[in-house]
């Protein structure tokens, strides 16, 4: 049996179905993070590598379920992410508003969650705009010798991303609304919990598949 210690998390990321979900059960960062071993990543979390070595060992190993073609894996990229992105943000950012206002004197109530979301809305619709329009017609079109400075700005806007994520975590106890909370607040809690996983895999995608074929 093959250990993944010694492997990064991005590498694990990319050929292991399944090992994003347990990076994310454990909050290990495999996207904007993928480049520390599993062994620096559990030791820096606290985690016990040989429980995490094993919850790798039992996935079985077998080709990911994302498109292998580069034209393929941007279309899938626009279509998953960045449409869905721009859909659910904007109900989320409402969904905000109400239970801020409505809960404000409740000592778990997310302040700021609302501000936090347009922030993200409008700085994630800023990069995937720069992607559509410049980087990825640029890939589609076989590459471009300056290539590697567009892809350097992305990685460094989804470590923006990412810090992102992190507080709205913060803020929404990852997610867990508290247990006298109304439907419109588990509502908000559930729909967050599932942007910052879209998030992350739309990161993952990019960093880890896409953007390692060009440089």
């Amino acid at each position: 049996m093959i250990s993944y210690e010694d492997r990064t998390l991005a590498d694990i990321a990319v050929s292991l179905p399944g090992a994003t979900a347990v990076f994310r059960a454990h909050k290990l960062d495999f996207c904007c993070g993928g480049g520390t071993s599993l062994k620096d990543a559990a030791s820096k979390r606290g985690l016990e590598l040989e429980q995490l070595d094993g919850e790798l060992q039992a996935l079985t190993p077998g080709a990911l379920t994302v498109p292998q073609e580069t034209a393929d894996l941007i279309e899938h990229i626009l279509t998953r992410y960045h449409v869905v992105h721009r859909a659910e943000l904007p109900e989320l950012i409402r969904l905000a508003r109400r239970v801020e206002a409505v809960h404000r004197g409740h000592q778990d109530v997310p302040a700021g969650l609302a501000d936090l979301l347009e922030e993200t809305l409008r700085e994630l619709d800023d990069h995937m705009q720069k992607e559509e329009v410049m980087l990825f017609p640029m890939m589609l079109r076989g590459g471009h010798p300056m290539i590697e400075y567009p892809i350097t700005v992305m990685r460094s806007e989804h470590e923006e991303h990412g810090a992102r994520l992190h507080s709205i975590e913060a803020l929404t106890n990852g997610g867990a609304a508290p247990g006298d909370a109304c439907p419109t607040w588990r509502a908000l809690y559930a729909g967050t919990r599932k942007l910052v996983d879209d998030v992350m895999e739309h990161i993952h995608l990019e960093n880890n598949i896409l953007f390692p074929r060009w440089l």
